[in-house]
């Protein structure tokens, strides 16, 4: 077993060259392999997704790219590619690929959400829990990580203000791997440095990220037989409220008109497709008063991302009370009940108390990346007592989807985002 921990720890010597070069037609990118000298050694990325795979990281250096008219992301706009050895405030266990593109979707979240303080905790390139507040970045990270505590384990936690020691606090009183923040205070970051495997990661450009929020990348797929897919990378349509389109369908001759979100609710429609920006395809995203309260990613079809997204949204909210009130986990509860008629009763409690409570999701808005083909996952939506949905329109049954906000009591709100969020 011990030979076996070995992969984890051990530091992969890319053989990839220190330059790279991209031609467009008669446009020419350069790209510098990004390292870091740490402990007196020249260091690249510890591994790719995984550790039998070498992996190297390349910053553009030089070169701009203009396609369609449009300008892209290029040299002398890094974050993530950008950082330096003074950025990489503790090295911790040497950051892998996993790592900095965790850190990197999170990036690619907050560039939509500036307006207030942000907290997000990603795991697997997708957010498990995120948050925002004007009660500050403690209040946010509080909040994400209780809003998924069991996938928070081990994730990377990245805000978007100067991390101070409140938030410190928190952070360090759980398992993470990464914490990234444009600023550290001084307190805060030796509080986060007494766990030396963290990696901690300062990055400026977090503080200027709206800045990008139009401005694409050049996102290149590779397929398995070495060919590429090149395309504009996603760019968000919904900044702020008014942004978001009536929805409205006609069919027969009959015009279908939803009702408007509130203003609470549509700051709630305007966070969750943000961080739907960062989600994998199909999903759909449930957020209550600036926090997920549950997301379902990664289905092959519209109405089970809503049954999986339900699903973990009734499993998460009876692993908080059992943290809370017996300081074990949901599982470990479970384990416990087999044996203990004790435990077996307090299990069966917390399993009513969530089913009566719908696991939480009552008062929640819901977005999805892809328009509802037919009104089930709609009507799902509605069974748990969600208040307004946004999504972007244009099935051949957006009268049917409508028709179902109209016929819940009290309407459920419905807008058009005009737009498709997939990420695949």
């Amino acid at each position: 077993m011990s030979d076996l921990k070995k992969m984890y720890t051990t530091l992969q010597q890319d053989p990839f060259p220190a330059d790279l070069k991209l031609t467009l037609g008669d446009q020419e990118l350069t790209f510098k392999k990004r390292t870091w000298e740490i402990d007196g050694e020249t260091k690249g990325l510890r591994y790719g997704e995984n550790p039998d795979q070498p992996a190297a990281l390349y910053e553009p250096v030089e070169g701009t790219l203009e396609v369609g008219g449009v300008k892209f992301i290029g040299a002398g706009q890094g974050l993530v590619s950008a950082l330096t050895e003074d950025h990489m405030l503790q090295a911790g266990k040497h950051p892998g690929k996993t790592n900095l593109t965790d850190v990197d979707n999170a990036l690619n979240i907050l560039q939509y959400l500036s307006a207030k303080p942000a907290a997000l905790i990603l795991k697997h390139n997708n957010p498990c829990g995120a948050a925002w507040t004007d009660e500050g970045v403690a209040v946010a990270f509080k909040r994400a990580f209780e809003a998924d505590r069991i996938a928070a384990f081990g994730g990377a936690v990245v805000v978007n203000r100067t991390l101070d020691l409140a938030t410190a606090e928190h952070i360090s009183s759980v398992y993470v791997e990464v914490v990234a923040a444009p600023a550290f205070d001084a307190d805060a970051l030796a509080l986060l440095k007494k766990k030396k495997n963290v990696r901690i990661l300062q990055i400026p450009g977090i503080t200027e990220l709206e800045s990008l929020t139009q401005t694409p990348f050049l996102d290149i797929k590779s397929l398995s037989d070495g060919g590429m897919v090149l395309q504009f990378s996603f760019r968000n349509a919904i900044l702020k409220a008014d942004d978001f389109i009536p929805a409205k369908a006609e069919k027969d001759g009959n015009v279908f008109l939803a009702r408007t979100p509130s203003k609470q609710e549509a700051d709630d429609l305007l966070f969750a497709w943000a961080i739907e920006a960062g989600v994998t395809s199909n999903s759909v995203l449930f957020v209550r008063d600036g926090v997920t309260t549950a997301i379902g990613t990664g289905e092959q079809d519209r109405v089970g991302c809503v049954l999986l997204a339900t699903t973990k949204a009734y499993i998460k909210y009876a692993d908080r009370l059992a943290s809370k009130e017996l300081e074990m986990s949901l599982f470990e509860l479970k384990l416990a009940a087999i044996k203990d008629p004790e435990m077996k009763a307090k299990l069966e409690d917390i399993e009513k108390r969530t089913a009566e409570a719908k696991g939480g999701l009552p008062g929640s808005v819901v977005v999805s990346d892809g328009f509802f083909p037919f009104r089930d996952g709609v009507d799902l939506c509605i069974d748990q007592g969600v208040t307004a949905i946004a999504q972007p329109g244009g099935s051949i049954r957006d009268s049917e989807i409508i028709t179902a906000v109209n016929e819940a009591v009290p309407h459920v709100a419905m807008v058009f985002t005009g737009q498709r969020s997939f990420k695949h």
